[in-house]
């Protein structure tokens, strides 16, 4: 298998749709576990993390709980007059913002004053959407009242909020998340849009979330906002900053194995991208994936779902790579603009080690699937060339799935006097096969000199893979200080050779050769050596 880096070659700005990371649990935030993965995330990345939540401005006092929260932002008083706390939500944004992150604010529920099926309020379980939380509300001109006091207490507490974050309106209205109709929801949108920007004109507001971003919902919103009758000012048309939809792969147990399915994810963003490419007015909309992952329910333990193995191995991290990689391809291959695409899994503080969830961390703990975001974020600068004679093509992806050949591809970026290359060996099934025989044959700049350094830092089953640590402690349900010690040592990617420094050929060219296993993930960085100091 070889793969070829040009570092001479000019290349376009990296686009890092990558840094956009999300999680129902609010309440979770603001954690000793949520705000140090938080500071965690932050510093993975190259480029600015915005974090998205469900239940910003649902009732109740704020206990964290799982596929739930609140911030009882919004109560009324005997009279009916709306009575304004933003204690909880300073706290949740606190935490956001003093990691180093950046809100990516979803704007829903309905406070329960204001729903028009108030009760019950809350879900009748962790999987039920039957709470009075997901429906329209009673009175939009307090509804538009609350957006507005929402936008001016932010703009006045935290800097660059116009500049810096992003506002999406609601979250999957064409499920039982919205128990109201499309009209009901453009005229939400209506009249949050006038209230948002009459605060904050600069601010970029959109949404519709979509589960189906092939369905009708999408298209609809598209025409509402394009040339629909505006509920608020009666005119044609509703300004529309960005589109969001949402994509799930899918992973089932075939045979004796865990079977993901990345075909299927990357059709669902082409008809997303294909419904936004129809609207003219609206073709260069940036687009959010607001939610883009390998199958639906983070908050269920791998005990409940078919197929959750992979979220402890290092397979979930390779499939986000390859997905981020093949998402970019497709974003240029429909002419359309990719804003980001968010990976919705953060961590689940009380639970069991290792339980399963959809989840970056455990118990403080790293999961494979965050060292492989800790290389992919170290990607910044000019992109670069790369040729793969392991990668598979595009359309073959769409059309089957990885279920033959595997993908071993890579992406490659010039930052700076630093050449780093990310390649990894994706396949749809979780089975056990060889490793693949790289060669990785480098074309460096003239300016890097006679020699370069290299480094190669590596996530696999035996490099960065705590849970493997754990199981071969035997699983235990409540470590000792000295196992959490060892998880600790194990949880981010790891060297896997000594850095070495190597002279450079004729052309530029240096070579690199390893073995990487299925569901691999390597970052190489090469840098000149400083000869006054080496």
């Amino acid at each position: 298998m070889t793969i070829s880096v040009d570092a001479t070659a000019a290349g376009a700005p990296l686009e890092r749709v990558w840094a956009f990371h999300g999680y129902d649990e609010i309440n979770y935030t603001a954690t000793p576990e949520g705000s140090a993965l938080l500071g965690a995330l932050a510093a993975a990345h190259t480029a600015p993390v915005h974090v998205r939540s469900h239940f910003l401005l649902n009732t109740g006092d704020g206990t964290p709980a799982m596929k739930w929260g609140s911030t009882n932002v919004y109560t009324e008083d005997a009279a009916g007059n709306a009575v304004y706390d933003w204690t909880l939500t300073d706290g949740i944004i606190d935490t956001l913002t003093g990691a180093g992150t950046f809100p990516f604010v979803e704007i829903g529920f309905m406070p329960e004053a204001l729903s028009t099926h108030p009760i019950p309020y809350r879900n009748a379980s962790t999987i039920a959407l039957n709470g009075g939380c997901f429906y329209p509300p009673a009175d939009y001109t307090k509804w538009a009242a609350l957006i507005r006091e929402w936008a001016t207490h932010a703009s006045g507490r935290y800097p660059d909020v116009a500049a810096r974050w992003l506002w999406e309106l609601w979250n999957e209205p064409d499920s039982a998340y919205w128990h109201g109709t499309f009209d009901e929801y453009a005229k939400l949108y209506d009249y949050t849009e006038s209230a948002l920007h009459q605060v904050l004109p600069d601010a970029p507001l959109g949404g519709p979330a979509v589960v189906a971003p092939g369905g009708d919902f999408l298209t609809q919103f598209l025409a509402h906002c394009a040339t629909g009758t505006n509920a608020v000012t009666g005119e044609t048309g509703t300004r529309l900053d960005l589109l969001t939809f949402h994509a799930k792969g899918g992973v089932t147990v075939s045979g004796d194995h865990v079977e993901m399915d990345l075909g299927n994810q990357l059709r669902l963003h082409q008809a997303g991208f294909g419904a936004v490419a129809a609207v003219p007015q609206f073709a260069q909309t940036p687009i959010y994936i607001s939610e883009a992952d390998p199958d639906g329910c983070a908050a269920c333990a791998a005990s409940e779902i078919a197929g959750a193995a992979y979220r402890t191995s290092p397979a979930y991290g390779a499939y986000e790579i390859a997905m981020m990689k093949h998402t970019l391809e497709l974003e240029a291959q429909m002419g359309v603009k990719l804003g980001g695409v968010l990976t919705w899994a953060f961590t689940f503080p009380g639970t069991p080690y290792f339980a399963g969830y959809r989840a970056l961390a455990t118990n403080g703990i790293n999961l494979p699937v965050m060292g492989a975001f800790k290389l992919l974020g170290r990607l910044a600068g000019t992109r670069l060339p790369l040729t793969s004679s392991g990668a598979r093509a595009l359309d073959d992806i769409l059309a089957s799935g990885v279920r033959g050949p595997a993908d071993v591809d890579g992406m490659a970026t010039l930052d700076g006097a630093a050449i780093r290359i990310l390649v990894w060996n994706y396949h749809d099934d979780l089975v056990a096969v060889a490793a693949t025989p790289v060669r990785l044959a480098i074309t460096v700049p003239p300016t890097f000199g006679s020699r370069v350094r290299l480094a190669h830092l590596r996530v696999d089953e035996s490099h960065g893979d705590a849970y493997a640590v754990w199981v071969s402690q035997g699983m235990p349900a409540s470590p000792s200080e000295a196992q959490i010690a060892a998880l600790q040592q194990a949880m981010d990617p790891e060297s896997l050779v000594p850095d070495t420094t190597v002279a450079v050929g004729a052309g530029g060219a240096v070579g690199v050769d390893f073995d990487l296993p299925r569901f691999g993930v390597s970052l190489i960085t090469v840098e000149p050596v400083d000869l006054s100091t080496d």
